[in-house]
């Protein structure tokens, strides 16, 4: 035998082994879920209305940059 070469039947009873193990582990994973949805959607609002907001407050600031005094 090849020195990485095992065999047939090993390699697909761990591939069937690991199908198991994946369909049972998929029980045990959390996930965000609906309100982990709502949170982030919530805070994508939020940030959206306070960009919009600081746009808006940038736009009324009235600047006029005073020339320099000559230095002598």
């Amino acid at each position: 035998m090849e020195p990485g070469h095992h065999g047939g039947m090993s390699t697909s009873a761990n591939l069937t082994h690991l199908a198991a193990t994946a369909v049972l582990d998929n029980n045990d994973k959390v996930t965000p879920g609906l309100l982990g949805f709502v949170v982030f959607a919530a805070l994508g609002v939020a940030t959206w209305f306070l960009l919009k907001s600081m746009n808006r407050q940038m736009k009324r600031v009235d600047f006029v940059e005073e020339p320099e005094a000559p230095k002598e």
